[in-house]
């Protein structure tokens, strides 16, 4: 071997971790950019919307105003609220959403991997699901609070509703998406319809539904803070629902802050527990524009 290859050995071997680092730097710099780029919006939007209600542009009596918003969040938390504490309210609501997100999720992925597995059963309750989805499952909230009344499991059920359908369908059209060859293969080595369904199918369709977790948190607490308007005794829906008959703008609007830090936790824990159950996915080309 001739002294010049000898030499290239270590700079070859040394060329994919450059390559790493590169790559390392460069996805660090892009996150910095977005996360400066999040907060000027979010410094423009409040800045311009505090600027124009002091001017007068805006009526800060319908809209409200940033600094109002603060100073009622910081009276609710310092103070209470005409409920009781605030930690109470965000708790109510909490316990409502996620219930409601639990059992529509869970009730949306067995029927939909069910009604995914067997083309005949899909056939004959087809008609019957897409009727049941063109109904405005918001105005349901009403129904639950006849029937379940006031309390807990109204709530719950109309958040429930609100998710079942979403999950329902990425779960089924996640199982009708699988590999028919990964399904052959499986079969040729023996697997019955179980280790089928527990092994293969339920994988592959993960990232459908997980994508659909996204999404259907959000609905649930739409679902929990509805049914607390349509009658509820404590919870932020109620809270907001008291603000708008005294006409406190800041005050529905420091409710709607609320729930939008609720939503942006959790999906920052939904987020983590779908990077753990598909840890074989490969990460999401974002270079290309869309």
């Amino acid at each position: 071997m001739s002294v010049r290859s000898a030499s290239a050995l270590p700079e070859a071997a040394a060329a994919p971790e450059r390559a790493g680092g590169r790559r390392a730097l460069a996805a660090r710099r892009r996150r910095l950019m977005v996360n400066g780029l999040r907060l000027l919006v979010l410094v423009v939007w409040i800045g311009s919307w505090e600027l124009t209600t002091r001017i007068g542009l805006v009526d800060k009596f319908f809209f409200g105003m940033p600094s109002g918003i603060v100073q009622r969040l910081w009276t609710w938390i310092t103070e209470g609220t005409a409920l009781g504490p605030l930690w109470e309210q965000v708790l109510v609501t909490m316990e409502e959403t996620v219930l409601g997100f639990l059992v529509g999720s869970v009730l949306g992925i067995i029927l939909g991997i069910a009604l995914g597995r067997n083309r005949l059963l899909a056939d004959v309750l087809s008609p019957y699901i897409k009727a049941a989805n063109s109904i405005p499952r918001v105005v349901l909230g009403a129904l639950f609070a006849i029937s379940l009344g006031l309390d807990l499991k109204s709530k719950v059920a109309t958040a429930s509703i609100l998710v079942f359908f979403v999950v329902f369908f990425n779960a089924f059209q996640g199982v009708r998406e699988v590999d028919r060859n990964l399904v052959a293969n499986a079969r040729i080595l023996g697997a019955d319809g179980r280790r089928l369904t527990t092994e293969v199918i339920i994988p592959s369709a993960l990232s459908w539904i997980a994508a659909s977790l996204h999404i259907s948190f959000g609905l649930a607490l739409v679902g929990a803070v509805v049914g607390e308007l349509f009658g509820a005794t404590e919870g932020v829906g109620e809270l907001i629902y008291n603000a708008k008959n005294n006409f406190d703008a800041n005050g529905v609007f420091a409710g709607m802050a609320l729930l939008a830090v609720v939503a942006l936790v959790a999906e920052s824990l939904i987020t983590a527990l779908e990077s753990r159950l598909i840890k074989w996915r490969p990460n999401p080309v974002t270079d290309v524009a869309i």
